[in-house]
């Protein structure tokens, strides 16, 4: 069964790490094949959840688009380089191949060769020499073994087509010589006195006893086969090894490799045939063009979000099997109808308990911590006006099944995703950052949660160039970052100069100053954004 990947949204937060391998666990339950992943370094809060309840940090995904590996292309087709050109031609016409790629006896891609290559060989008629298996031979002629000496048949192609007198007389023979002949006895003799490599007798012709014993002694392979001469040349170039005639400057493509970089080779290259290798140089098989209309989709489980600018890249690469949510509406569109529950909670993790009680699945210990973690982050403990009387139920049933206390470990957990000790500022305004366009204007908001705001603003000068620099370097109108105190329930905003006038608006500020305190504004969902949109609407 082909993976579902269960992601959350990018920047991965406690709710969205935690929902993912939560909804994942539900899903695999269900029979699913469901695997929870990240877009992104988790924060020091969600680390501490996953550490505190023993779960293992779920894998980093860095795009959905279609790889090679989605796409049925002709898998595990392939010869071994050893084989004869003639089972190459063979193999050729049975899978209607132009070409083949050449594998060695560990199945390292080793060449490719093409049908255009043989039969070009055919044509110009280039057989003098022969470098194959003894095996290869007797298939090929359909053979008989009489003497075997060698496993490989290395030598020079030579045809008995004078009269013996002639022959004896005029050419010399070597250990390097192949000789093909009918039942000319005087030349056979001469030929197994003199060493020569292979002796091929055609039509099928008797070999005096006397000139195999001699052979024997002297280590001269013989094979007889029922072919006649004419038919032996003809065929005997297809006995070498198909490596003979392989291509190495071929252009192969890995199995991890995207389908939109193979259409770009393609296009130009325009070639029948594309050897496809792993990343080990493993042989997997060819690909041709008309494969990539037969894919299969990546699939796709979205949780804690539904905007395009948020989830992974090359979604359009992919299938959406689902969206479990508790924001508004964004920029995502499926081509089938899905399953898409969203709610107004403060947390997606109490959407998926909801789906494991409709489900009649026990949650265990761990799954329970997880979703409790993630309400408890994104309500800030209750204190988000985003938080709804079904998110505090929720957690404190989940508290009961994890047997933990709920404001002791909140405390806990509170502490340890505020510090930013060994933090550059860029890491503090990027923990939970989210963009947004409306009405031609690029948002950027970040968000940090702490039980000690002290120590970030005595860097507001720090914060402040930092803000700049990103607004600068990505082109934000918008560029801000809110230190929500947990404790007394507000927010410290810090901004570029370009949105100065745009956050003084929303937030009825007669004269906005860098550190402004914002007394009960804590929700970036729910207070934060609908304030910015509101003005520039």
């Amino acid at each position: 069964m082909k993976a579902t990947f269960v992601i959350g949204h990018k920047k991965p937060d406690t709710d969205s790490v935690c929902s993912s391998i939560a909804l994942a666990y539900l899903k695999n339950k269900q029979g699913d094949n469901a695997i929870p992943r990240v877009l992104g370094d988790i924060n020091n809060e969600t680390k501490f959840v996953l550490n505190y309840f023993n779960i293992k940090e779920p894998k980093y995904i860095n795009d959905v688009r279609l790889q090679l590996k989605d796409i049925n292309y002709g898998k595990d087709y392939y010869c071994n380089e050893n084989i004869s050109l003639y089972e190459v031609i063979q193999y050729l016409k049975e899978n209607h191949l132009s070409s083949i790629p050449l594998i060695d006896e560990n199945k390292k891609y080793k060449g490719l060769v093409s049908m255009k290559n043989i039969a070009n060989s055919l044509i110009s008629w280039d057989y003098d020499k022969l470098l194959t298996s003894y095996e290869n031979i007797i298939k090929t002629l359909k053979g008989q073994e009489i003497l075997k000496f060698d496993e490989e048949i290395d030598g020079n192609i030579l045809v008995a087509s004078y009269r013996s007198t002639t022959f004896i007389k005029n050419i010399k023979l070597t250990n390097k010589d192949i000789l093909i002949v009918g039942d000319r006895h005087s030349i056979i003799e001469y030929a197994v006195n003199n060493g020569v490599k292979l002796i091929i007798v055609t039509g099928n012709n008797v070999i005096k006893e006397e000139h195999i014993e001699i052979a024997r002694k002297n280590n001269v392979n013989i094979i007889k086969t029922e072919l006649r001469t004419f038919n032996v040349v003809k065929v005997i170039g297809m006995c070498n090894y198909a490596k003979t005639l392989a291509e190495y400057d071929v252009t192969c493509f890995r199995e991890l490799d995207y389908l939109y970089e193979f259409n770009e080779t393609h296009n130009k290259l325009r070639h029948k045939v594309y050897p496809v290798l792993s990343k080990y140089n493993d042989c997997l098989g060819v690909i041709q063009p008309s494969d990539i209309n037969n894919k299969v989709k990546k699939k796709v489980f979205l949780v804690d979000h539904n905007e395009k600018e948020q989830t992974v890249d090359g979604i359009d690469d992919a299938e959406i099997v689902g969206i479990v949510d508790h924001h508004k509406l964004g920029t995502i569109g499926t081509s089938r109808p899905i399953n898409f529950r969203n709610m107004p909670v403060g947390c997606t993790a109490t959407i998926i308990y909801q789906l494991y009680k409709e489900n009649n699945i026990t949650i265990p210990k761990e799954i329970a911590g997880l979703m409790m973690s993630a309400i408890i982050s994104d309500t800030l403990l209750f204190r988000s006006p985003t938080t709804s009387e079904l998110d505090i139920e929720t957690a404190n049933i989940l508290s009961k099944i994890c047997e933990t206390d709920i404001n002791e470990y909140a405390m806990k957990m509170f502490k340890a995703g505020s510090s930013i000790k060994n933090k550059t500022m860029e890491e503090v305004l990027y923990t939970d950052f989210k963009t947004f366009n409306e009405s031609d204007y690029k948002i950027g908001v970040g968000q940090i949660s702490t039980l000690s705001v002290e120590e970030l603003i005595e860097s507001k000068d720090e914060i402040v160039s930092t803000l700049e620099k990103e607004s600068q370097n990505n082109d934000f109108d918008i560029c801000a970052l809110f230190v929500t105190d947990i404790i007394n329930e507000g927010s410290y905003i810090f901004y570029n100069k370009k949105g100065e006038h745009i956050l003084d608006n929303a937030f009825n500020i007669e004269n906005i100053e860098q550190g402004t305190y914002l007394p009960g504004i804590i929700s970036r969902k729910q207070q934060i954004i609908p304030s910015i949109l509101n003005v520039i609407e």
